[in-house]
């Protein structure tokens, strides 16, 4: 059988976006030691991405839109026949109906895969972005699938959804690189310990249900609070610290951690979230805890890793547990790493990535 071509259709510029990051860039070596010959095809420039999540900025936005548009078109009417799978990861354009993706699948009968990591038909957009969302047409989903040889969905709900339009649909959790990338190990001591949170400016508002948690907790026991992100919260905590989010300092930053938190309220689009925050601290031996609301509940091993917290009175008693016990952080971290290693890493999920060409 012919070595595999695959052109990757990709929303985000390299190395911004963390689902594309961590579900394309990340495999990037294994494809490469398999011998499969790939092209990786952003949507978006570098420009662009800077002005995306501004308020204001329209121009810049209608632009760089613009610019997207006459790429991809040059992408699927020329570009695409040197390839004969064209994996889309969430859309192959922003806005509108899925045109490039029935050009691919119909009109040149390429064989497209599909990936998914959030429950992308609830529509679901930032107010920066409020005119854009009008025309993100999230009914179009549904179809993208249908047009699809194969669906990589991030957890089973998502799975579930595409199964519903294409029986062809796999489980491919988001992964991290245990080995080149989220290698390090957290040295649980008796410092001053951090409880922290990961995220960007989208997934911002889930810190409300925090942090009177964590004023109060503050007002008892000396610990820090600390956020990496890309827009600074500016909580109003007794000790707050923030980390702008940087490629270059994230394993370090995510490592001044003793402990990760992931609330989350219960409903639809929560329940697409495949839990990557908990996968970075555990993959680093941070002991996590999180809502028990979708994916997390597989994620977390209740007691084991980490713990779910359902409510005000669950959330302080596991954080002031966690605070008040190093010994107790090093075991759950130790058990969360080796947990990941064998489900969430690429390590482990590299065959099945490399199975979607085949």
């Amino acid at each position: 059988m012919n070595t595999p071509k695959v052109l990757f259709m990709v929303p985000y510029p390299l190395g911004k976006a963390p689902s594309q990051r961590f579900r394309v860039e990340l495999f990037e070596p294994y494809l490469k030691e398999a011998g499969i010959h790939y092209r990786i095809a952003p949507f978006m420039d570098d420009a662009t991405w800077q002005h995306l999540y501004k308020q204001g900025s329209v121009f810049q936005k209608v632009w760089g839109i613009i610019k997207g548009y006459l790429k991809r078109l040059k992408t699927v009417l020329i570009d695409v026949h040197n390839y004969n799978y064209v994996f889309v990861h969430r859309e192959a354009a922003p806005l509108g109906p899925p045109i490039f993706e029935w050009i691919v699948a119909k009109l040149w009968r390429k064989k497209m895969i599909f990936d998914y990591d959030d429950a992308i038909w609830i529509a679901n957009t930032s107010s920066e972005n409020s005119i854009a969302a009008k025309l993100k047409c999230f009914w179009k989903v549904k179809h993208i699938i249908k047009l699809s040889y194969k669906i990589a969905a991030g957890n089973d709900y998502l799975r579930n959804y595409a199964l519903q339009y294409n029986n062809n649909a796999v489980l491919m959790p988001t992964c991290v690189d245990m080995e080149r990338m989220h290698k390090g190990t957290k040295q649980h001591g008796n410092h001053k310990p951090v409880v922290g949170w990961t995220g960007s400016h989208s997934t911002l508002q889930y810190l409300d249900n925090i942090v009177s948690i964590i004023k109060e907790l503050q007002d008892e026991i000396d610990f820090t609070f600390l956020v990496i992100a890309d827009k600074n919260p500016e909580l109003p905590l007794k000790d707050f610290q923030f980390a702008p989010w940087s490629a270059a300092t994230e394993i370090q930053d995510l490592l001044r951690m003793d402990i990760g938190i992931m609330p989350l309220q219960a409903d639809a689009w929560s329940e697409g979230k495949c839990g990557f925050k908990l996968i970075q601290y555990l993959s680093l031996a941070i002991p996590a805890l999180a809502s028990p609301v979708g994916v997390n509940n597989i994620i977390i091993q209740e007691g084991v890793n980490g713990h779910l917290c359902d409510n005000d009175a669950d959330w302080k008693q596991y954080i002031k547990v966690l605070i008040t016990d190093a010994q107790k952080r090093a075991d759950m971290g130790k058990a969360g790493q080796a947990y990941m290693l064998q489900f969430y890493s690429t390590q482990s999920q590299y065959k099945t990535f490399l199975k979607l060409f085949s």
